[in-house]
């Protein structure tokens, strides 16, 4: 079976040195609609981040600050931090035996994590010709799949589950089949 993963980030900025709250990971088939399974989820420690020079963007916190209670209380809360490093080597792990990377796209997420992954000396447990974005697949649909969808967006695992189930039903509407 082919085995895909779909990675997702909450941060606090939009540059690629900037500050990671959250990331959440799961694998799906994405030949198939089925259930995502295998899930990966962290919330990095954030004063380790900022101690090492990563970023936080004002206007991004201030963004923050308008998101439903609970998800901002999930993403900024200080409870159950874990150490970045701790983090990457569990992603790493986690990505053996993975074909494709998919996120919401090509410039986010990805980028983000191979800063990190480089900040910290670590292997990045992907080549980049095994990346893919979900935003340009769900963008030559007529409309967007994740809109039909009802789910509590900005926490990152909630985000890939969606994101994943949305890849499988538009590659399945555009009768694709991918390796």
């Amino acid at each position: 079976m082919t085995i895909h993963a779909m990675i997702d980030l909450e941060t606090l900025g939009t540059s690629p040195d900037c500050a990671v709250l959250t990331i959440g990971g799961v694998k799906f088939n994405p030949n198939a609609i089925s259930e995502p399974y295998q899930p990966f989820y962290y919330r990095f420690n954030v004063d380790e981040q900022l101690e090492k020079g990563r970023t936080v963007l004002d206007s991004t916190l201030e963004w923050w600050g308008k998101q439903e209670e609970s998800v901002r209380n999930e993403a900024l809360g200080d409870e159950n931090r874990t150490p970045v490093l701790e983090v990457l080597q569990a992603l790493n792990k986690w990505c053996v035996g993975v074909d494709t990377i998919w996120c919401q796209g090509p410039a986010f997420d990805i980028v983000i994590l191979e800063s990190m992954f480089k900040e910290y000396n670590h292997h990045i447990p992907w080549p980049f010709w095994k990346i893919r974005d979900s935003r340009t697949l769900f963008g030559i649909m007529p409309v967007d799949p994740r809109k039909a969808i009802n789910f509590a967006a900005h926490n990152a695992l909630e985000d890939c589950k969606v994101q994943a189930l949305c890849v499988q039903q538009t590659l399945q509407k555009l009768q694709l089949e991918v390796r």
